[in-house]
């Protein structure tokens, strides 16, 4: 179980920092999960072997948690008196038999002191003196939040004058869900019940019911109080079945912050029908974005088309490399348009910010777009107005022309051929019957004729004939329309990406939820409600 929740913790991580990577969580909040404790008191030892319970006191600078691990050592293992606040050492008291395979590399071995006893009776608990956490050494805070992880339950140590500690009870608050907890009024001799029972109301606050309470004098010569039933409850708990207990309990524990951590993060991402909405939004502002951009773009097109209409002879003469004076496509798009699309997507991107929808991923699906648009536009207008110069005109103006080309070549031979015909045969029959040849008036007629039948085509092709700049214009119109509409197309796949990445998210972040809420939870190791570790427990009803 142990490995199968630092595997989710890992998994996790990998997760976030994807998400992280994606844009989808701020850097900021993705150091939540570092914090996540994987460290757990069978860390300590070979795995799969029985192990004893980790008792730890923790407390204030001289509420005597030195003095209560002296008295059940029945010997002076740990420092006291006033040089305490100082000591940055933790001491642990364990069975000679006990190896502690497995410190973790962040735990300084200088800060630890062990001693070891021979007493069988007390051979499955090990005892920790914790340095005092609210010391002047900010080191020891430190140490005390690095072995945390590691202990099963904590004595939690007050004196009367010392029970409303403001440092001390705010780590209760935070750690109070992950471990086991016994408190001790020290120092009793001192205290009155108004105190224990003031003490009492603030552990309920805490989320205790029924918190265990021994009141001990830890004197030169101790009197009567309940530091034997100190003793014995820490013993009824040195088992392999509590011991279980608390490590399935552990897990459950780790594994709700872990998921209401998740859950965080998956809120981070923002709703799945946001995006729907971030869509609407789109298409409402590219339409107004996209009339502006038409209005602005009349008069530069306009001077296209002039250009385009001067050079159109340079222009078929160059089809490919389109080599002539000056960059035509440059006019079209130009630092205006630039602004107006840059202030239309930022402008989106501020709406899918107010709707929850994290602007990161946002923003880098359509910095591409941002800068495709240009080239875009330019390809496309100046494509098309290529393909109206070749083929200027519509199709019935083209149908027309072809007719006419075709008569200017006809109407004069036919004139030609008929006034040929003329002349062979008036010359023929005149020398018959011995007539006048062909007169002026002839050949007057015959002139006009022909000249006729080549000028009107001439001229009606003159008329006919599409003008090269507002064929030109034609076709920018048309090249602008279509580049607008890739443009449109192209965040539209944007955003189609982006809603498959935010769905990629959504359903990872889901499933590992979905783990850390199955926990198997064996029969033997639910904790009874009459059990009195049921009351060490911080009540979550």
């Amino acid at each position: 179980m142990d490995y199968d929740y630092s595997d989710l913790v890992e998994k996790s991580r990998r997760w976030i920092d994807q998400a992280t990577a994606a844009g989808w969580i701020p850097a900021e909040n993705a150091r939540t999960l570092a914090h996540l404790e994987e460290e757990t008191p069978r860390a300590l030892f070979d795995p799969g072997q029985s192990r004893p319970l980790v008792v730890a006191f923790m407390g204030g600078t001289g509420v005597g948690k030195s003095s209560l691990l002296n008295r059940l050592a029945g010997t002076a293992i740990a420092r006291t008196g006033i040089e305490r606040p100082t000591s940055r050492e933790v001491t642990l008291y364990h069975h000679q038999s006990v190896e502690i395979r497995h410190l973790p590399e962040n735990l300084p071995i200088a800060s630890i002191k062990i001693a070891q006893h021979k007493d069988d009776a007390k051979k499955n608990i090990i005892w920790i003196d914790m340095p005092d956490f609210d010391s002047i050494e900010q080191s020891n805070k430190h140490l005390v939040l690095q072995w945390l992880p590691h202990i099963d339950v904590l004595i939690y140590v007050v004196s009367p004058e010392r029970y409303k500690d403001a440092k001390a009870w705010r780590l209760l608050l935070a750690e109070g869900g992950r471990h086991a907890w016994l408190f001790v009024l020290n120092q009793w001799d001192r205290g009155r019940l108004e105190q224990y029972e003031d003490f009492k109301r603030q552990l309920g606050q805490a989320g205790f019911a029924e918190p265990i309470i021994f009141r001990t004098v830890c004197g030169e010569v101790p009197e009567k109080d309940e530091f034997d039933a100190l003793a014995s409850t820490i013993a009824s708990l040195a088992n392999e079945h509590v011991v279980a207990q608390l490590e399935q309990r552990g897990f459950q524990v780790r594994k709700a912050e872990l998921k209401q951590t998740l859950e965080r993060y998956r809120d981070l991402l923002g709703a799945k029908a946001l995006l729907k909405r971030s869509e609407a939004a789109w298409q409402e502002q590219w339409q107004k974005t996209s009339r502006l951009l038409q209005e602005g773009f009349a008069w530069p097109l306009q001077q296209l088309a002039n250009h385009y209409a001067e050079h159109a002879a340079d222009l078929i003469a160059n089809p490919v490399t389109g080599k002539y004076p000056a960059k035509p496509a440059e006019g079209v798009w130009d630092d205006w348009a630039q602004s107006r699309f840059d202030d239309a997507l930022d402008e989106f991107v501020g709406i899918a910010d107010q709707l929850g929808i994290p602007a990161a991923p946002v923003k880098q699906q359509l910095a591409e777009v941002r800068q495709k648009a240009p080239k875009i536009v330019r390809t496309q207008t100046e494509l098309a107005a290529r393909k109206a110069l070749a083929n200027p005109g519509n199709a019935l103006q083209r149908a027309l022309l072809k007719c006419v080309r075709v008569a200017e070549i006809v109407l004069p031979l036919a004139a030609i051929a008929w006034v040929s015909y003329k002349v062979f045969t008036v010359y023929y029959y005149s020398g018959r019957i011995d007539a006048d040849y062909l007169g002026v008036d002839f050949a007057i007629h015959s002139s006009l004729l022909i000249g006729i039948s080549w000028l009107a085509p001439w001229f009606i092709l003159r008329k006919v004939k599409p003008s090269l700049r507002t064929s030109a214009l034609k076709g920018l119109n048309k090249g602008l329309a279509t580049g607008l509409g890739m443009i449109d197309s192209e965040v539209a796949v944007a955003l189609e990406r982006i809603r498959l990445d935010h769905d990629r998210h959504h359903q990872q972040v889901a499933q590992l939820i979905d783990q850390c809420g199955t926990v198997a939870v064996d029969s033997s190791s639910r904790i009874d409600s009459k059990s009195p570790l049921k009351r060490m427990l911080i009540d979550h009803s």
